[in-house]
C-alpha cells in the first residue's frame, strides 16, 4: 500500500523529536490522512507480513464489549499481554488481565451519569438501517472520567460512518499513532469492521478513511521503516466475509476468509510499553 509507505516517508523526513512515557523517544507529526477505497482490495500490508489472526480476534474481542485479555489467551492472541501482568493491573487496582474501561467496554457499555449503559455499536447499526444518511454514526470510546483508569488509555478513539447513495465509509479519527506498529493493524482492523458493519446494514463497503493526529515513529523503529521503504508493494489480498451473518454480534473468526495475501517478511520491532 503505497499511501502507508507515503506516511512513513513523511515522518521520517519531517518528524521532529519529542519525548514520550516509555523513555524511547520519537519523531512525530502533528495530522495526517490517509484513504483507502475497499473496491482496490483489503487494506493489510504486503510490505511486511501482518498477523492477521490477531487483527481479526481483537476486534472480536471489542465487538463482544470485552476487557479482559482472556478471551485473546484462549485463542492464542498475545497482542495485550504487556498491559494485562498483574504488574500492570495493580497500578490501576484491576485483576490480572483485566484492562478496564477500554474500547469494548466504550463501545458496547458506555455508562451515563443515570446507571444506565449505552451500546453504541448497536444503535449505529439501528440508525443505518432507519436513517442511513444521519450525521450522528458516532463511536466514541474517549471517556474523560476514565482515561485516567486504565494504562492505555484508547488510542483510535473515535470514528464516524458515512453513507451516500448505499455506499458506507468509515472515518477514523487517532489521538496516538504508532506508525511503525500500530497504525498497519488499525488500518486492517478498521476496514474490517467496515465491511462488517456494510453487510450487517445491506450497504456497500466504499472507504476507509484514516486521520492521524499526534503521528510518531518511535527511534527504535526507524530502521525497521527505513527497510519497509525499501520493498515493493504487492497486489492487495481479498477479504470475504460469510453472507450469512446478519447481526454484528454473531461474527466468528471463522467467518473471514482472506485469499490472495503475499506479502514481504515480517519486520520484528518492540513494542512500547
Amino acid at each position: 500500500m503505497q499511501q502507508y509507505l507515503t506516511l512513513l516517508k513523511h515522518v521520517l523526513e519531517n518528524g521532529e523529536k519529542k519525548s514520550d512515557p516509555q523513555s524511547v523517544g520519537n519523531i512525530a507529526v502533528c495530522g495526517y490522512q490517509m484513504r483507502f477505497k475497499m473496491d482496490d482490495g483489503f487494506p493489510l500490508l504486503t510490505t511486511k507480513k501482518m498477523p492477521l489472526k490477531s487483527i481479526i480476534y481483537e476486534l472480536l474481542w471489542f465487538l463482544r464489549g470485552d476487557t479482559n485479555v482472556k478471551y485473546l489467551q484462549d485463542h492464542g492472541v498475545t497482542i495485550w499481554d504487556e498491559w494485562a501482568t498483574p504488574e500492570a493491573t495493580a497500578k490501576y487496582n484491576l485483576p490480572p488481565g483485566e484492562l478496564g474501561p477500554i474500547y469494548g467496554e466504550k463501545w458496547r457499555r458506555w455508562k451515563t451519569r443515570e446507571g444506565k449503559t449505552i451500546d453504541q455499536i448497536a444503535d449505529v447499526v439501528k440508525t443505518l438501517k432507519e436513517f442511513p444518511d444521519s450525521r450522528r454514526l458516532v463511536v466514541n470510546s474517549w471517556d474523560p472520567e476514565d482515561v485516567d483508569k486504565v494504562f492505555v488509555a484508547p488510542c483510535h478513539c473515535f470514528f464516524k460512518f458515512f453513507h451516500a447513495q448505499g455506499k458506507l465509509s468509515l472515518h477514523l479519527f487517532q489521538r496516538s499513532a504508532d506508525v511503525f506498529l500500530g497504525v498497519p493493524f488499525n488500518i486492517a482492523s478498521y476496514s474490517l469492521l467496515l465491511m462488517m458493519m456494510a453487510q450487517v446494514t445491506g450497504l456497500k463497503a466504499h472507504e476507509f478513511v484514516h486521520t492521524l493526529s499526534d503521528t510518531h515513529l518511535y527511534l527504535n523503529h526507524i530502521e525497521q521503516a527505513k527497510i519497509q521503504l525499501q520493498r515493493e508493494p504487492r497486489p492487495l489480498p481479498k477479504m470475504t466475509l460469510n453472507p450469512e451473518i446478519k447481526n454484528i454480534s454473531d461474527f466468528d473468526y471463522k467467518d473471514f476468509k482472506i485469499e490472495n495475501y503475499d506479502p514481504h517478511p515480517s519486520i520484528k520491532a518492540e513494542v512500547g510499553i
